[in-house]
């Protein structure tokens, strides 16, 4: 029988708080009995044969079944106005999907939808200067308008800013706590937080009640990373969190960008490694358009709106879009494209000059094209 809406998977909940049982693990269990029901109705015997299971943890997954735990937390969400979404459910953020160690389930404060697969990370130091806090809000902004949701940790700092400039520009902000969504940390950002709810999600992948403790930062940051397309690093320092955020990019392939700052900063020194390492130098949004390759499937920014290949597609002008709407997969001539758009040859030959610059089409023998 299907679950009532909103009602969680209180079988893949039970699994999710059994301790001991992280994203590597639970992903284990998970592939290997296919369900966290088939987890928790497994006998010890096969539980031991999971990779990672041990005979102790074995026990604990045996006990979870007659835990009311489950209960208690999926009771005390409700009360919050908080969503539980286990993975393989629909709701389940996609890009979460294909990193190497998902979260079991993940709790959301606010709403998630399918344009958020157009999002960008931002992080960067929590001490930093008035540089870092200008260009972190302007980008943030920046990256709003232009279409992508951003995503940040919300923390102090880069953070924040990243969060306030794209609410102050319209846009959508999904921010990834390390602790449970029963508080907000740091406690100054309460307010900011039920902003972000009212106009993305506050995500988490710990219960409730868990506490900011230092681990679960460093493992939080692969969810920020796993949900966006790449992540943007304004000012770090050497050994700052911010730099593990862009190590598990790498891991992900999900694309790097650091903003260079100042020579003589110490909150320089993060980015301009990553920048001598490959990272890409982005002074402003066209940056981040030109460094994205194509999108792993089609993305609507909006319901009514066309499905975008590449994120290049959300900076066009309204005559670009029109002219790469017009083009498929089977080449398409000039002479047809200006028919069906009813430009002159001059403006349908420059718009299609420019998109074959962008790499968002490409010419084939005759003068035909296709979408790239």
């Amino acid at each position: 029988m299907d679950r009532p809406e909103n009602t969680p998977d209180l079988d893949a909940l039970r699994l999710a708080l059994v301790p001991g049982v992280g994203p590597l693990v639970g992903k284990a269990l998970l592939d290997h009995f296919g369900s966290a029901t088939g987890v928790l109705d497994a006998s010890r015997s096969r539980l031991l044969a999971v990779d990672g299971v041990g005979a102790k943890l074995a026990a604990l997954l045996a006990a979870a079944r007659d835990s009311r735990d489950a209960e208690r937390e999926a009771a005390l969400c409700q009360a919050q106005g908080v969503t539980i979404i286990a993975r393989g459910e629909p709701a389940y953020p996609a890009p979460l999907e294909r990193i190497p160690d998902p979260p079991g389930l993940i709790y959301v404060k606010g709403e998630l939808t399918p344009r958020d697969e157009l999002a960008i990370s931002v992080v960067g130091s929590r001490r930093s200067s008035p540089y870092g806090l200008r260009v972190a809000e302007r980008l943030g902004g920046s990256l709003a308008r232009t279409g992508f949701t951003v995503v940040s940790g919300l923390a102090r700092g880069i953070d924040a800013a990243a969060h306030r400039g794209a609410l102050a520009a319209g846009g959508r902000t999904i921010a990834v706590l390390a602790n449970g969504l029963d508080s907000v940390y740091p406690p100054e950002h309460a307010d900011l937080a039920q902003e972000i709810a009212r106009s993305g999600a506050l995500l988490s992948e710990s219960p409730m009640t868990r506490k900011p403790l230092a681990a679960f930062f460093t493992q939080r940051n692969r969810i920020i990373s796993g949900l966006a397309l790449g992540v943007l690093v304004i000012e770090a320092t050497p050994r700052s969190g911010s730099l593990s955020t862009a190590r598990h990019a790498v891991e992900q392939n999900r694309e790097v960008f650091a903003v260079p700052g100042p020579i003589d900063s110490i909150t320089s020194r993060g980015c301009h490694r990553l920048l001598k390492d490959g990272a890409l130098l982005v002074e402003t949004v066209e940056d981040v358009l030109e460094g994205l390759g194509p999108l792993v499937a089609e993305i609507k920014a909006a319901p009514d709106s066309p499905p975008i290949r590449r994120p290049a597609e959300l900076a066009l002008s309204d005559i670009e879009r029109d002219v790469l709407l017009r083009l498929s997969d089977t080449a398409v001539g000039v002479d047809e494209i200006i028919t069906l758009t009813g430009l002159t040859a001059g403006q349908a030959l420059a718009t299609l000059s420019i998109l074959e610059l962008k790499r968002l089409i490409e010419r084939r023998p005759g003068g035909r094209y296709v979408r790239a």
